[in-house]
């Protein structure tokens, strides 16, 4: 499967973020941020909120002095044994925060094998998960998720999906021409989130952005009720200047 990858705000959020842990982990009695600077390269304004966030998920602690050591979490991450669980506890704590950053209920998904995977989400009872009275797998023309995954493969690999998942109309909204699905799959900028309005389900808005660890294909979602699609375009904001804590969880 070839990818169509083109750097997404949070992947350079994520790389630079990259570039400061693996500073910081050469340095093992401490870094100051002024070090960092100068072995980054980054500018100050830059570090600072890069710093904040690895604070923030544990990555990093700062010492005497100021300095910048490594954090639990990133030892955890770093563990052969029980790394899998860690990463999961980890993804979900940061898919809650996100869950009340944006007020919506928020998804972690996957293309994994040629097929739609829901990993993670975050719900509650004021921002419900989606019904999935389609099987989420079959529904990929129809939901955002879908569209940002399928939208992140090269033409081959797309027109591989849609000729094992016929596009189904799910809705008076769901594009069900394989040409006009790939044309607005082929001519959506990497970088603007893919949104399903009511194409899904009726009563439900959705938005999806990508985000790409190595050659994995991924993305986070989020879903509102319709009454609350005024919200979307924001939330979807909101969701993609956050999401490099989730793409650095999958790198490390």
């Amino acid at each position: 499967m070839a990818l169509k990858h083109e750097p997404t705000v949070p992947n350079h959020s994520a790389q630079d973020a990259l570039r400061v842990l693996e500073t910081v982990a050469r340095h093992t009695t401490g870094v100051t941020d002024t070090e960092l600077a100068r072995l980054t390269g980054l500018t100050p304004e830059r570090l600072t909120t890069l710093l904040r966030m690895l604070r923030r998920e544990g990555y990093v602690e700062q010492v005497a002095e100021g300095a910048y050591v490594t954090g639990d979490a990133l030892t955890r991450l770093g563990s052969a044994q029980g790394r899998e669980q860690a990463l999961r506890d980890k993804l979900q704590r940061t898919l809650d925060r996100l869950r009340d950053s944006v007020g919506a209920a928020v998804y972690l998904s996957r293309y994994v094998d040629g097929e739609v995977k829901i990993a993670q989400y975050a719900d509650g009872p004021t921002t419900p998960v989606v019904n999935e009275w389609v099987d989420f797998r079959y529904s990929a023309h129809a939901t955002a998720i879908g569209k940002s995954l399928l939208g992140q493969l090269d033409h081959n690999s797309r027109r591989d999906h849609l000729s094992r998942h016929k596009l189904a109309r799910l809705t008076s909204r769901t594009i069900t021409s394989d040409r006009l699905l790939l044309s607005r799959l082929e001519s959506q900028p990497p970088t603007v989130p893919h949104l399903d309005l009511q194409e899904y389900a009726v009563g439900t808005v959705c938005a999806a952005v990508p985000i790409s660890a190595g050659s994995a294909v991924g993305c986070l979602a989020l879903s509102l009720p319709v009454e609350d699609a005024h919200r979307l375009r924001q939330a979807a904001d909101t969701l993609n200047r956050n999401a490099a804590p989730v793409l650095l969880s999958l790198a490390i």
